[in-house]
């Protein structure tokens, strides 16, 4: 494991502080699940837009998904 080190805006330490106390988990924890989320969500959108950014890529309207799948 590598340690890294960050600088918080001293409200965001505060409110990180309040709730690793309340929740008996270390600021680590909060972190490095914030950090994952994140990179997991970012990785999402990068697939996103390589997608919408495909020139061959083929596009239905909502209109024609709601159709197809009887939600009308």
């Amino acid at each position: 494991m590598v340690a890294q080190s960050v600088r918080l805006p001293d409200e965001l330490a505060k409110k990180l502080e309040r709730v690793a106390k309340a929740s008996k988990r270390s600021k680590s924890s909060f972190i490095v699940e914030a950090l994952e989320n994140y990179l997991a969500d970012r990785e999402d959108l990068e697939i996103a837009l390589a997608r919408i950014r495909e020139p061959k890529a083929e596009w239905i309207t909502h209109a024609k998904v709601k159709r197809a799948l009887d939600l009308d």
